[in-house]
């Protein structure tokens, strides 16, 4: 490890690091085109926990504790079951772009986005829509016309999903409920400034957005105002709240490019920062 203005590198030479989740005492993360996800816990050991040939995103758990996994290339969330991944849902009916980021709330219920477009070969941006998967693996449309669906955040009483619309420039927000069903849409905060990708959320009621084409992880107030902001190399791609008190930002970095480009360059990062005020809600 190496110090950088209270800045902690834990990792490097990863592809593209994606999706950090605190989780049972350690820190969780997807990368992306080595296809594996890794476990650190406090000794500092980097531990592939799966092996995900499609391509891992989002991740995480049931309240039984087996993991859920996104598998972008397939359009499925898996689920780890006897230390074995199986299909928990096929998404393929919903979209015919990646998927990505996740969020699963108490319940076992994961709200999954997807890209919506072929990003990565230039196609014209267009809508696309946010889909739940019920514990069970059943699956549905719960929102739609969201321009790049990433990173989710659920509030701490269960009452709010807030999403970032990477394309829209903007964190949209909706209310949760009982079943699952999203409603009361509205802008929670207008980001024109940044694409927002990975959030976390703080138990004051901010958002840490990663920010890629600003370099930063801002913490955004809903109405938009940014209270700070942590300046990286590279783009910054995600981040979470962890530690035994939730307060130290983990934010992953690296470069949005194809495969072998990300793989010969290995430029992605794993950073922690301690901050004020401790993670709040999920994932």
């Amino acid at each position: 490890m190496k110090n950088d203005n209270d800045t902690i590198l834990i990792a490097e030479g990863l592809a593209f690091p994606e999706a950090p989740r605190w989780h049972d005492g350690a820190l969780w993360f997807s990368d992306f085109y080595t296809h594996k996800v890794h476990r650190i816990a406090d000794d500092g050991v980097l531990e592939t926990v799966a092996e995900v040939p499609g391509q891992p995103s989002g991740l995480g758990w049931l309240p039984d504790g087996r993991l859920l996994v996104v598998s972008m290339e397939e359009r499925r969330v898996l689920r780890m079951e006897d230390g074995q991944l199986v299909t928990h849902a096929k998404l393929d009916a919903f979209t015919s772009a990646l998927c990505n980021d996740m969020v699963v709330d108490r319940r076992g219920r994961a709200y999954v986005g997807n890209f919506g477009f072929d990003m990565l070969n230039r196609e014209a941006p267009r809508p696309t829509v946010l889909v739940m998967v019920e514990p069970d693996g059943r699956a549905r449309v719960v929102a739609d016309n969201l321009l790049f669906p990433n990173g989710c955040v659920i509030t701490p009483d269960g009452s709010t999903l807030i999403v970032a619309e990477t394309f829209g420039k903007r964190l949209t927000a909706f209310d949760i409920a009982p079943d699952g069903t999203l409603g009361g849409r509205r802008q929670w905060a207008d980001l024109s400034e940044a694409s927002p990708d990975g959030i976390c959320l703080d138990n004051e009621g901010a958002v840490w957005v990663a920010s890629p084409p600003t370099s930063e992880f801002l913490r955004v107030h809903e109405g938009g105002q940014v209270s700070e902001r942590i300046a990286v190399e590279g783009q910054a791609i995600a981040c979470a709240l962890g530690g035994a008190d939730r307060r130290t930002l983990y934010m992953v970095t690296g470069k949005v490019s194809k495969a072998p480009r990300a793989l010969a360059e290995r430029n992605g990062r794993l950073l922690a920062r301690r901050v004020e005020c401790s993670g709040a809600g999920l994932p």
